[in-house]
């Protein structure tokens, strides 16, 4: 096991609570933690995995009451010597602990350098310690399983088996070699192209998993947009439960997007009310309509609210902009302020029976273009009329959206490191299609295995590790 110098810092996070914990971890962090703690057994000479009760003491003044966890390497988090202080929380106790143990020895710890040493010392695989992350900033029941079935080794083990059948198609190859002169064919050339390909097709199938992963990572994104006084400002207040939102006759109201997250049923929804699209001479209101667009990208489904007062197809020139323009979210017109419309001259929706599609409504009669509407999405947000319909049509897509999420939450990185894997495998598989030498197509997978590698940390180097761990938190 490796050892580095000592550092600490508050594992907990910051304000009023009942306790902090503070973690020690490095070179000497016994000796150092002896300097502050007084209890009946010194830290030094307790065995690992036990607690300590005692006070602890800064400058000759008595700080807290507090609990010592010992933990001996390399049977911890780090796997180095660890002792994590449980005092009281608040804003100054755990802040007074951390400043004696560095005036004792200990320096401050850096963003996840802690689980950056369960990783060096071989705790952890790098995907492993990328679900740490997941799991503390998970904003769903699902996500946070998910990070966890990771953390316990679910992706590493997924990755060893297709590494193995990579080594093993490698090995043949360049064991092939070894006998050109005498014409030994140890694997059918049909038969290896096929096996490329199923891994190939297999890292293609785990990358595409990233915009999935995003959802139980950062939430599902739903975009809320129409024309002016569409009623987006009333629909986000409703979905809210309280007026966020300044809601007015006045067109052009919203100039800025408003942001927020909710909880609806097990998923964790980011809402975005923009500003309404239209022409406008406005240069704030341009900029914000050109804002929105940008954060429409980012969305999974985009709703265009539809004044169904000036017409059931009023905004079908602004839903079909948008499905052009943002072909991989799904785009779906409401028609809202449905408490205007009246019976005697135009479309009144009525609830389907309750079942399977009651989140939608029908028409009653058909449009006065002549053209039937088939089945939509209906509010009132006034009468308080398809709310409840609306909010189990966003469960049920951010739901649908995360299916083929299983044992990892696959990121940025390493979405990116499987689909160089895919384009190495493809190359193997075309040189080895084409009758090419072994060595070619060995070569290539060989650059596929070290992308894999890259993924789980059998391949590293600094600037690998400072983009993982420079985005946790301090103290873990």
């Amino acid at each position: 096991m490796l050892t580095f110098d000592p550092i600490c810092a508050i594992a907990t996070p910051p304000g009023a609570a009942g306790l902090a914990i503070i973690r020690l971890s490095g070179d000497s962090c016994f000796a150092i933690a002896d300097t502050c703690f007084r209890g009946k057994t010194s830290i030094e000479a307790s065995r690992s995995h036990t607690i300590l009760y005692g006070t602890f003491w800064s400058g000759g003044q008595a700080i807290d009451q507090v609990t010592a966890f010992v933990y001996r390497a390399p049977h911890s988090y780090t796997g180095e010597d660890v002792v994590e202080f449980g005092c009281h929380g608040g804003t100054i106790v755990a802040h007074e602990v951390v400043q004696a143990l560095i005036e004792a020895g200990a320096r401050h710890a850096e963003p996840g350098e802690f689980t950056k040493r369960a990783f060096l010392n071989r705790k952890l695989d790098l995907t492993q310690a990328e679900a740490v992350g997941d799991i503390i900033h998970a904003v769903s029941t699902h996500g946070s399983h998910t990070a966890a079935r990771q953390l316990m080794g679910g992706f590493t083990r997924r990755l060893a088996e297709l590494r193995e059948k990579l080594l093993e198609l490698c090995g043949l190859l360049e064991l092939e070699l070894d006998f050109s002169q005498e014409d030994i064919e140890l694997i059918d050339k049909t038969v290896l192209a096929h096996r490329i390909h199923e891994a190939r097709e297999y890292c293609l199938e785990l990358a595409s998993a990233h915009r999935s992963s995003e959802i139980l990572r950062s939430g599902f994104s739903v975009g809320i947009v129409g024309y002016p006084n569409a009623g987006k400002s009333s629909l986000l207040n409703a979905l809210l439960g309280k007026n966020r939102a300044i809601v007015s006759e006045i067109a052009g109201t919203t100039r800025d997007y408003i942001e927020e997250t909710l909880q609806i049923g097990s998923m964790a929804v980011r809402i975005i009310d923009t500003a309404g699209f239209r022409a406008s001479s406005d240069v704030i209101e341009v900029a914000g309509i050109q804002l929105a667009e940008t954060l429409l990208e980012e969305c999974h489904l985009i709703l265009v609210l539809n004044d169904s007062s000036e017409g059931a197809e009023h905004s079908e020139p602004l839903v079909r902009s948008l499905r052009e323009k943002f072909s991989e979210a799904r785009v779906e017109c409401v028609q809202t302020k449905i408490d205007l419309l009246k019976a005697s001259d135009t479309l009144i929706p009525t609830l389907l029976p309750e079942g399977e599609g009651q989140d939608f409504m029908t028409l009653q009669k058909p449009s006065p273009s002549g053209r039937g509407l088939g089945e939509g999405l209906y509010l009132s947000v006034k009468e308080e009329r398809g709310m409840k319909e609306l909010k189990h049509f966003i469960e049920r897509e951010a739901q649908s959206a995360v299916q083929t999420v299983s044992d990892a939450l696959i990121n940025a990185r390493q979405a990116s490191l499987l689909t160089q894997a895919a384009s190495s495998l493809a190359k193997a598989r075309e040189a080895v299609q084409m009758g090419a030498s072994n060595e070619f197509a060995a070569i290539d997978l060989r650059e596929a295995l070290k992308r894999i590698g890259e993924i789980t940390g059998e391949v590293w180097n600094e600037e690998i590790l400072n983009s993982v761990f420079a985005k946790f938190c301090i103290g873990k």
